[in-house]
């Protein structure tokens, strides 16, 4: 009771009651006995109904607060059922929606908790792996009887695991880049013909050695979207090293560009075996491998594609073509 009188607002409150309720009994009196009293009993009765009226909202209002500090720090829910007259009726509106986006924050924490752990335990995977190999490859090369046709072979194996280990850092780096936000995309006109070529050169001299022939239609030879150059040529790649990788000795990968006012389209398909029907719905999942997938594949080129393109306007979808191999859409939308 006494903290309830040591609050500055209900001093200054009860002062000024005091002086006026004094002030209206002095010329109550001047006025008469009777009138004097009859004022002095009204002022007493007002007064002391304000102050209880306004020490039951304090006892309320201190009560949320201590069941506050309870949600805060124990996560336990408030009843806002006991908050029903006008101001605390706002205060209680204005609570929910605090308590709603609190909690929707503590579990959005709790699953970015859960995901760097899971991301954490599959980048190791994927790195002891290949380091795993290589020890035993270094192992291998300091015997001295190692013939040199045997040493070129484990060197050649070596410089392959190097790469394959170099691009699976870059491609997770710029995967953390674009989870923080902190990758810069361009908006930029990029042409296709350009965007195709820069995409396509790394892959010329495998396609040759795999005798895989890559073609690409255009409509007009005008066609174009509005993004980045350097990560979109980074996306189309890593779609075209999954369709050389699934196509056969002699097949054929074919690169389809139209553009309408909505949309500038992209359909990039094989002639290979296409994608199981278990594995459609997971191909842009991170660290997710096919059943036909390669032995130095890691799951993690498709979900970048992925990445890269959603950060420009457009979507990217994985389907099987009916006459058999894989097709991949890209949709850069205006």
């Amino acid at each position: 009771m006494m903290h309830f009188f040591r609050n500055p607002e209900i001093k200054h409150m009860l002062i000024l009651d005091l002086i006026a309720l004094l002030a209206f009994s002095v010329l109550g009196f001047q006025l008469g006995q009777n009138c004097g009293f009859l004022v002095l009993g009204c002022g007493a009765f007002f007064l002391v109904s304000h102050l209880f009226i306004t020490l039951k909202r304090y006892h309320k209002l201190e009560t949320l607060s201590q069941e506050l500090d309870q949600m805060l720090h124990h996560q336990t829910p408030i009843h806002f059922k006991n908050y029903q007259e006008g101001e605390l009726s706002i205060l209680q509106n204005e609570l929910s929606k605090m308590t709603l986006r609190l909690t929707e924050q503590a579990d959005a924490l709790i699953r970015d908790k859960k995901y760097l752990s899971d991301a954490m335990a599959d980048i190791s995977h994927q790195l002891r792996s290949p380091l795993t190999s290589m020890h035993l490859i270094l192992s291998l090369l300091k015997k001295p009887d190692l013939s040199q046709e045997r040493e070129r072979s484990l060197l050649m194996e070596l410089t392959q695991l190097l790469s394959q280990m170099d691009w699976l850092v870059e491609a997770l780096l710029k995967m953390s880049k674009m989870d923080a936000g902190t990758a810069y995309l361009k908006h930029v006109s990029v042409p296709l013909t350009l965007l195709l070529e820069q995409a396509s050169e790394p892959f010329l001299i495998p396609f040759e050695l795999r005798e895989q022939t890559f073609q690409v239609k255009f409509g007009t030879g005008r066609e174009q979207f509005i993004g980045d150059l350097s990560w979109s040529v980074e996306a189309i790649s890593n779609i075209l090293k999954n369709c050389m990788e699934h196509t056969p000795t002699g097949g054929t990968i074919t690169a389809t560009c139209r553009e309408n006012t909505i949309f500038t389209e992209i359909i990039i398909e094989d002639n290979g075996p296409g994608f199981s029907p278990q594995d459609l719905p997971h191909l842009f999942e991170r660290f997710y491998k096919g059943e036909n997938s390669s032995d130095q594949s890691v799951g993690i080129g498709l979900a970048l594609a992925r990445m890269i393109v959603s950060q420009q306007n457009g979507t990217l979808k994985a389907e099987n073509r009916l006459e058999g191999g894989a097709r991949f859409i890209l949709k850069f939308y205006k």
